[in-house]
């Protein structure tokens, strides 16, 4: 067993000071975003993880890729028969993590989901590389198969059929928007008393408050 005890680190890079951020959370998050797209050692500031819970109760958390974002909601991309797509399916609610080491920060983000418009799914589809709308057909996502070669044998199949074609977007792949309803903010700080600034939505209007560390 190896003891841990002694990894720890001074957080001592920023602050989080009520009179110094936005008071929309979106707002908030955009000059959070930007800042961490543009430090260098932060190769995806996009990334974040998605936490769902399945039927067994237990909450499973998986990371992917942000692609868009607005005063409405964050928007990401997945298959719907996959693990999270029938988790979302079925509760409409899913936890987004946003970790940025290099910044000290982290951003908590509660929200409801929902499918995105046909029309939105197919422009995003059909923007991305080839070889990744095929992958997106050839992927029976989160279902078990024999081997790596099933994967490999029905990319090939489907590269020639659609060798001098467009790829048609599957029905079962598609986008989410998640519509926040509850925003944390953590910076870290000296001695772990770190800045926690959650902004609550109640009605129409967002309500900010600081949590103890």
């Amino acid at each position: 067993m190896e003891n841990l005890h002694h990894k720890r680190k001074v957080y001592e890079k920023s602050q989080l000071i009520e009179s110094e951020i936005k008071q929309n959370p979106i707002e908030q998050f955009r000059d959070w975003y930007l800042e961490a797209s543009e430090t260098p050692g932060i190769s995806e500031a996009n990334a974040m993880a998605i936490s769902t819970v399945e039927e067994d109760g237990c909450p499973r958390t998986r990371m992917v890729l942000l692609k868009s974002y607005t005063y409405e909601g964050f928007i990401f991309y997945t298959n719907y028969d996959s693990k999270k797509g029938k988790s979302i399916e079925r509760t409409h609610k899913a936890c987004l993590h946003f970790f940025w080491p290099g910044l000290e920060r982290q951003i908590i983000i509660k929200a409801e989901l929902e499918r995105i418009a046909g029309n939105l799914s197919d422009g995003y589809f059909h923007s991305r590389p080839k070889g990744s709308q095929l992958g997106a057909v050839v992927s029976p996502q989160s279902q078990e198969i024999p081997n790596r070669e099933f994967l490999e044998e029905k990319l090939k199949d489907l590269e020639k059929k659609y060798e001098n074609t467009e790829v048609p977007r599957p029905e079962n792949w598609g986008g989410y928007i998640a519509k926040p309803y509850e925003i944390e903010f953590w910076q870290g700080r000296p001695n772990r008393l770190h800045d926690r600034i959650i902004y609550q939505l109640e009605d129409l209007d967002w309500k900010m408050s600081r949590l103890a560390p």
